[in-house]
């Protein structure tokens, strides 16, 4: 993926991320769709992290496409 596509996939993820949530403040929701949100907070998180290892790679001379989709694990535990 490049970054162009990784920027459309985030605002694909947030855009349904802000649909569920909207239908959560209208009144409940599916446990499912609860999980899903939890879900799609982990996919944005790995995507942010993609982009900028990405743009880190480009900044310092390395090549962008070197850059891996780290384990929900990792970029869940970093500090904002």
């Amino acid at each position: 993926m490049n970054d162009t596509e990784i920027l459309q996939h985030i605002n694909a993820l947030v855009e349904e991320e802000h649909n569920l949530l909207e239908r959560r403040t209208q009144g409940a929701i599916p446990q499912d769709q609860h999980e899903r949100i939890q879900q799609l907070e982990v996919a944005l998180d790995q995507c942010w992290d993609l982009l900028r290892q990405r743009r880190a790679r480009r900044e310092f001379g390395f090549n962008p496409e070197e850059a891996q989709e780290r384990d929900p694990k990792i970029v869940e535990h970093y500090q904002q």
